[in-house]
């Protein structure tokens, strides 16, 4: 490594060691979290998100059984913004699809609790949106597994923003393999200025380099996901927030 990289790394660990983690979740109870609260709560030291099934519909025996959501809901920690941070934390998830929301803003709520837009470190019980990032309410997927992009603004001005591939950072197969399925499992979130990125279990998933400046969120709010459709459960504990401004 050349003496000025070397550099640059020590005193970037030497910043994220003296920085202060900041307690989000006191493992007890929902202090300083916003949301449905029939939906969400503590259960055995982690916060736990639950949907319940929607009555069946007599006329339409075999249709999939949904969750009384009409939309996907949010519990918002409402103990400040996030810009520049590490994030670590373990999940599991029990059918459906859920996530964690960074530099996110809130809207208008909803008949099921609130709406967040913004940045979303998804993970699900599937086999394919796990680490990606996606922009809920906002530019859709901006990463796949697996991939490496750079953010352009829209041609047009608009939100339709424009991802280029530029490279890997790991095979979205492998990945996906080591994740626990119905177990816990880690989740690290980097970002720094223009730049983020995700890793699962170790594995980096997605790099990010947002170019969009128009659209790009520079600093919000942390909220965790309850997805719409089927009946499901998710878990989240053992946060570890450390602001790197």
């Amino acid at each position: 490594m050349k003496p000025h990289l070397a550099l640059a790394a020590f005193f970037a660990a030497i910043s994220l060691v003296n920085a202060e983690e900041k307690e989000i979740f006191n493992g007890k109870d929902l202090t300083g979290w916003e949301g449905n609260k029939e939906l969400w709560s503590v259960q055995d030291g982690a916060i736990t998100g639950k949907t319940p099934a929607a009555p069946a519909d007599p006329a339409k025996p075999d249709a999939p059984v949904k969750s009384i959501l009409k939309h996907n809901t949010f519990l918002v920690w409402k103990g400040g913004t996030v810009g520049d941070f590490e994030l670590t934390f373990q999940y599991r998830i029990e059918k459906g699809n859920s996530g964690l929301q960074y530099r996110s803003k809130e809207l208008p709520a909803g008949e099921n609790g609130p709406i967040i837009s913004g940045y979303q470190a998804d993970f699900e019980a599937g086999k394919t949106y796990s680490g990606i990032l996606y922009e809920e309410r906002g530019r859709g997927i901006l990463a796949k597994r697996g991939e490496k992009t750079v953010i352009k603004p829209a041609a047009d001005g608009g939100k339709k923003a424009v991802v280029e591939v530029t490279g890997s950072v790991g095979d979205s197969a492998a990945i996906q393999a080591a994740i626990k399925d119905e177990g816990w499992n880690e989740y690290r979130i980097v970002a720094k200025g223009n730049h983020v990125q995700h890793f699962i279990n170790g594995m980096q998933t997605i790099d990010v380099t947002d170019e969009d400046a128009a659209n790009a969120p520079k600093e919000g709010l942390l909220a965790l996901q309850i997805h719409a459709g089927p009946p499901m459960v998710v878990q989240f504990k053992n946060f570890k927030l450390v602001e790197t401004k």
